[in-house]
């Protein structure tokens, strides 16, 4: 069956309430999209911008599930890992830098989702933050170490839900200017807001999303004849999904808050004298709940990768996985002893990872184009997976440039740095993927 006709025939020549029934490994990226990285980001574009950056929100769900369908075509028509294929057909220094890629920018946003779970964790319980930060790595431990994927989905989905829901709940209790917010679906950039809106746009294309989605979907066996279900759980996760819990946040915040300064925590303990508390707690809740789904989520990423270069199975099956995935899940812990603003952390989390994008996505893209897939890729989804490219490229660009123009500091050299290896690292392998094309 070729590309376009299968996609043209993906969800419709399947059942619905079935495909709603199974669904599930495109829930566990979206629960890391729909984090506290993004709630950030999306906090600082309303309360800095009012609604002008509303088209951006819409965009980053859209982008976001296209770059989920690009990973999850590879996944399902090669039913193996990505790191597996990248060795296979490219080589084993190219699997090494992409594992690289995904440690690096995974485990440093690890400390930092897990500095939020216990700040929210404090600020709803009255518990010291660092007491909730090792009470949350050992229940990362017995969940995830202990129960496997299948924990992870379940408890994806759930707490994605709550949060959508909770969220959504927020705008009944918020003052939303419908005729504002319809003005901020027309594309404009307002002065100072090009970080913000790569921050929105670098939180829905990550390449901790891109590349664990080969591993979950093989935790759930689908092969390729699962092809209209997974494309069914990509639209329903990231463009319905985290399109609606960013739609939310955003109006909430845009109506309601004018401090860009503000963090998730204190936008959340904002709204109460603003709107109530029920505003608040809502805002809580969620951010507490996105935060918790992010967190399990981003563990079980660097395992994956690691597992697979090494040959070792990746499910709790294999004692040495299991053995990973709870050295990964107990050293989030110390995340919750940094302190400090956690707004600019997270924004170095955005910064690492947005780097680290366009590697994955050329690597996506390269693989789906070579004889690693049995069928060519329709021409629609190369065009918008260049467009990916250049979109996360930019972005990284304009992040490097930010760290330069700064001073460069060891942090930001560190940043600076990664982004040079791996800016290096694509463009090589682009120059290979033109050279064998011409070749041809």
């Amino acid at each position: 069956m070729g590309g376009a006709t299968r996609d043209a025939n993906a969800v419709t020549g399947g059942r619905i309430r079935d495909y709603v029934s199974e669904m599930g490994p495109s829930w566990v990226a979206g629960s890391i999209a729909a984090g506290p990285a993004t709630m950030a980001s999306l906090v600082a574009a309303g309360a800095s911008f009012d609604y002008a950056l509303l088209w951006v929100v819409v965009l980053s769900a859209v982008a976001g599930a296209l770059a989920q369908y690009l990973a999850m075509r590879l996944g399902l028509l090669t039913e193996q890992g990505i790191v597996g294929v990248v060795e296979e057909h490219l080589g084993e220094t190219w699997a090494w830098i992409l594992v690289a890629d995904v440690v690096v920018a995974a485990g440093v946003a690890q400390l930092v989702i897990m500095n939020t779970v216990a700040a929210v964790s404090a600020t709803m319980t009255g518990v010291d933050a660092r007491i909730w930060g090792v009470v949350w790595a050992l229940v990362l431990v017995a969940g995830l170490a202990g129960e496997g994927y299948r924990f992870v989905e379940l408890a994806a989905k759930v707490l994605v839900s709550g949060v959508v829901l909770a969220f959504v709940a927020s705008l009944f209790v918020a003052p939303i200017d419908p005729g504002r917010a319809a003005a901020g679906l027309v594309p404009s950039l307002p002065a100072g807001s090009a970080v913000v809106a790569a921050g929105i746009l670098g939180g829905a294309v990550h390449i901790t999303l891109i590349t664990m989605h080969s591993y979950t979907m093989r935790a759930r066996g689908w092969t390729e004849r699962e092809y209209g279900l997974a494309t069914f759980d990509v639209g329903a996760s990231m463009l319905v999904a985290f399109g609606v819990y960013s739609v939310a946040i955003f109006l909430v915040t845009a109506s309601v808050l004018t401090d860009p300064d503000l963090t998730t925590v204190s936008a959340a303990q904002a709204l109460g004298p603003l709107v109530g508390p029920g505003a608040k707690w809502l805002f809580l809740l969620g951010l507490g709940g996105a935060a918790v789904s992010t967190l399990g989520g981003n563990t079980i990423v660097p395992p994956f990768l690691v597992a697979d270069k090494l040959g070792w199975g990746t499910t709790v099956e294999d004692t040495r996985y299991r053995a990973l995935l709870a050295a990964v899940a107990l050293l989030s812990a110390p995340g919750a002893f940094i302190g400090g603003q956690v707004l600019g952390q997270l924004v170095l989390v955005l910064a690492l990872g947005t780097v680290g994008t366009p590697f994955a996505i050329a690597v996506v893209i390269y693989l789906l184009n070579s004889a690693a897939v049995p069928e060519p890729t329709p021409t629609l989804a190369n065009v918008g997976g260049m467009g990916l490219l250049a979109v996360s490229g930019g972005l990284a660009a304009n992040f490097v440039r930010g760290q330069v123009a700064g001073g460069v500091d060891a942090l930001s050299g560190v940043v600076l740095a990664f982004a040079v290896v791996l800016g290096v690292a694509t463009v090589a392998l682009l120059g290979k993927f033109a050279h064998e094309e011409a070749a041809a």
